[in-house]
């Protein structure tokens, strides 16, 4: 089986589980990123802190002078102490707190992502509060059904998120009614791990509308912020190890209708931090069954949710063997059934010890870990 290069040799002192970081790779994908948007300059990014809030790794991407988009006050925290400027941070999510608004209000971010008239409504009051204007976006629900997982599809009707796309006028006319938020564009996200490039051509098309109804209407359009969205392939982290930016961006530039000057803004997470990184694990037992054999790891759900959580797919491999291939269902040590990482998967023999590399988790991996079961929080180790 062909396998990422790894410096087992500097694993052996580590405890496992523990998230493994390429920052090489990492840097490559924003080179990717910045060449596009050198050529694009009414381009924005704004990393979606969600997908990793690692330290390191954000301030890796803030040196590059990408923003962030945030979803909550401990993301916004972490985005200023990482070097992101306020100037550059957008504030998104359906449930924001007094207290994180008032955060994102004293920080002098870049935008309130607005997702409800009653937001509004709190926003304009805490601004006021403080004898400031807010500056936000009102995001829409295209009502857009996106190819990938339900629990990860953002742009339908019935979706928590967003502004229902025929609610849209009444919230408009509310915002420009108010005293101390000021509009200045619309924002949209329709979901995750999105390969079909189609889908993101009908949020153009979508856009597009919102965009002259708001002109018909004698009201300029601002911004318009696309959300991220773009996958990532789980399957061939050697060989695709960096998404496919070009035919994402492409998409817009052909489809996206904008004015002169005006910004385009993206919020991708996964695509720039997903390949980068590796949960490293250890094999604890081979377990033989009656018609299975398993390989029992002490990585667990509690590192890696995303299996549990979506049947989502990562490629394992067995890092320290070059013996012949043998069918295991990979597993972990939690006590739940929904513990496992793959079933009848082909690695090289595995032994008691052996390093267990499960591929492409630095997005909604380090993240999203827990203490269930009172297992510790992974450690993170970065090369460079």
């Amino acid at each position: 089986m062909l396998k990422g290069n790894f410096p087992i040799k500097e694993f052996e002192g580590i405890r496992t589980p523990f998230y493994y970081y390429d920052l090489a790779l990492l840097r490559r994908t924003l080179d990717t990123v910045r060449d596009i948007f050198r050529e694009n300059p009414e381009y924005r990014l704004h990393y979606a802190v969600k997908a990793n809030s690692n330290p390191r790794i954000l301030r890796t991407i803030a040196s590059y002078g990408f923003g962030a988009d945030c979803v909550s006050g401990g993301e916004i925290r972490a985005a200023l102490d990482a070097g992101f400027k306020p100037s550059k941070i957008v504030f998104a999510g359906v449930g924001k707190s007094d207290e994180e608004i008032n955060l994102g209000l004293d920080a002098g971010i870049a935008r309130f992502n607005v997702e409800s008239a009653a937001e509004l409504e709190v926003i304009d009051e805490l601004a006021g509060k403080k004898g400031i204007v807010a500056p936000v976006s009102l995001r829409v629900n295209p009502d857009i059904g996106a190819h990938t997982h339900a629990n990860i599809t953002t742009g339908l009707a019935e979706n928590k998120f967003g502004i229902n796309y025929e609610q849209l006028p009444s919230v408009l006319e509310l915002t420009l009614k108010l005293q101390n938020v000021k509009f200045l564009g619309v924002h949209y996200h329709i979901g995750s791990q999105i390969l079909d490039m189609e889908d993101f051509a009908a949020l153009c098309n979508r856009a597009n509308y919102v965009s002259e109804s708001l002109a018909k209407a004698g009201v300029a359009p601002g911004d318009i912020n696309l959300g991220g969205g773009l996958g990532i392939d789980y399957h061939h982290p050697n060989h695709l190890d960096i998404a496919d930016f070009k035919a994402y961006f492409d998409t817009f530039k052909r489809f996206l209708k904008t004015t002169p000057g005006q910004l385009v803004h993206f919020e991708l997470g996964r695509a720039i931090v997903a390949p980068c990184g590796s949960l490293i694990s250890r094999v604890l037992y081979v377990k033989e069954g009656i018609s299975r054999q398993f390989a029992i790891i002490d990585g667990s759900m509690t590192e890696l949710i995303r299996p549990a959580l979506y049947k989502a797919y990562h490629r394992v491999e067995n890092i320290s063997s070059d013996e012949p291939e043998e069918i295991y269902d990979v597993v972990g040590p939690v006590c739940e059934s929904s513990d496992v990482f793959a079933k009848g998967v082909s690695l090289d023999k595995c032994r008691r010890g052996d390093f267990i590399a499960i591929r492409s988790a630095g997005a909604y991996g380090e993240s999203m870990a827990s203490g269930y079961n009172c297992h510790p929080l992974p450690g993170s180790y970065f090369n460079e």
